[in-house]
């Protein structure tokens, strides 16, 4: 029943808030943070009852009438553990940073909560037929927050975020259908169903059309920058934090074990993609003068070392892969949550419009650059070992064919360093003379956000200790070893 209640209590909330919510401000987001905290703290026990239970799957489901299928049927393992952890804590966040909203704010709180429960259904889906509708379950919440609660263009940005992940999932069902034709159950959690090996290549390039988009990678990641900059603070934070590893870890559940041999053989195709992200997000990153188109294209950068990592088809790779997801979550979370904060003192994002806020609003400052670093992978910051390793497990892999990473590393701290720079030192601009410094809400918020950066830098183990069983597994399917 555990394993329910992450997907049950933020729909359970969802309705409480539409009925008592009332359009009163303090009432929704009371009754949304006590929701979103609950999950959370639900997701910790099931933390430590996997732990106390080895390696060994929790489930919970209704035997559908297809027989061994399990069609409402949810699970949890290392590998799905450290993304339900990380979207219950991320929404409490969200939640905590939306705040003030002012339009609205019932329905904002409430699709909120309603994304949070699609997300969970997605990591914690052990059919393949829940998976898929969960998967699309989540465009709709995410759509409307956009498309509502964004900033000037906000509705072309979230139409177009809708169609290209549409369009990608399409796809993708066909994927699953060709792959449902050839496999015995649609169980996935330990493993779905390899293919027909005739039939592998072409399932695995329809269900990574869709995953790939979610990632996503270059050339199809020209929704994200728009969605990101026109989405609300709270939208940000969930759309850099938990949905781009939807697509990677898709990657890893489902294409993996349901096309070993295909996926083997598409191995430097991924490495490729992952190496042009790193390089192309970096370098667009370093050419922006929005402040969060800049966060927004280093998000294409860091999923390009989870790609590659992936790509290893190592254990240690793909326990890599799982702790740049977990991280990446958190330092862009504390990213796009500080560059609201900002925009909210100052309507603007423009960086050239900035400069001197470390002196003025030293809380902020400091917060924005320790983001920055955590961002560029500064060794004792979650950052670090993730893509470190992926590097390493590349090389191994692929040899020196992946040298031109190492330009995407530089130009990561190129791009970092020239946002300290340009916003938090300097000459402080005339008109920021009266700006505040961070709440003590927004102080808790990013204090929150630095602990466990710090923590998963200090103590990777935390996660790949999770991950591992899982990681080996999926490594002998496609025959990458330890």
């Amino acid at each position: 029943m555990g394993v329910l209640l992450p997907v049950l209590l933020p729909l359970v909330g969802v309705i409480l808030v539409v009925l008592f919510g009332g359009g009163d401000r303090s009432r929704s987001r009371l009754l949304a943070s006590i929701f979103a905290l609950a999950t959370f703290i639900v997701t910790l026990y099931l933390a430590a009852a996997l732990h106390d239970g080895g390696s060994e799957a929790l489930r919970w489901g209704i035997e559908a009438a297809i027989p061994g299928t399990g069609f409402v049927m949810l699970a949890i393992d290392g590998l799905s553990l450290p993304l339900v952890v990380l979207t219950g804590f991320l929404t409490c966040l969200a939640i905590l940073s939306s705040w003030e909203v002012g339009e609205s704010p019932t329905a904002h709180h409430a699709l909120l909560l309603g994304l949070e429960a699609a997300v969970m259904a997605v990591f914690l889906a052990d059919n393949l037929i829940l998976f898929y509708v969960a998967w699309e379950a989540v465009l709709i919440p995410m759509f409307f927050l956009i498309s509502v609660w964004g900033h000037e263009n906000r509705r072309a940005a979230a139409l177009k975020f809708f169609i290209y992940t549409f369009l990608g999932s399409a796809l993708m069902l066909i994927g699953i259908i060709v792959l449902a034709r050839s496999v015995q159950t649609l169980t996935i959690v330990g493993g779905v169903g390899a293919a027909d090996p005739a039939s592998q290549s072409l399932v695995f390039w329809l269900l990574a059309a869709g995953l790939l988009v979610k990632v996503p990678v270059v050339p199809l990641h020209t929704w994200l920058p728009d969605a990101h900059v026109e989405a609300p603070t709270a939208g940000s934070i969930m759309l850099a934090g938990v949905l781009l590893k939807m697509g990677g870890y898709g990657l890893l559940r489902v294409a993996l074990p349901a096309a070993p041999e295909a996926f083997s053989a598409a191995a430097p195709v991924l490495a490729v993609l992952g190496g042009i992200g790193i390089m192309y997000g970096a370098v667009l990153a370093l050419g922006q003068s929005d402040l969060k188109r800049l966060v927004a294209y280093s998000s294409v950068a860091h999923m390009g070392f989870m790609l590659l990592a992936i790509s290893a088809g190592t254990s240690a790779g793909i326990g890599a892969a799982m702790l740049i997801m977990v991280s990446h979550g958190l330092v862009s979370g504390l990213s796009f949550f500080l560059v609201g904060a900002v925009y909210q003192r100052t309507h603007t994002r423009e960086i050239s419009r900035f400069g001197g806020l470390g002196s003025k609003i030293p809380v902020f400052g400091g917060a924005f650059v320790f983001a920055a670093l955590a961002s560029l992978g500064l060794p004792g910051l979650s950052g670090f070992p993730g893509e470190l390793l992926s590097v390493l497990e590349g090389f191994s892999r692929f040899g020196w064919w992946i040298a031109p990473v190492g330009v995407g590393v530089v130009l990561s701290a190129a791009y970092n360093l020239y946002a300290v720079r340009a916003v938090a030192h300097g000459t402080l601009a005339p008109e920021w003379t009266d700006i505040a410094d961070l709440s003590t809400r927004e102080r808790i918020i990013a204090a929150a956000f630095i602990v466990p950066i710090v923590f998963l830098g200090l103590w990777p183990a935390t996660v790949l200790s999770l991950t591992d069983p899982v990681s080996k597994v999926l490594a002998l399917t496609m025959g990458g070893g330890q």
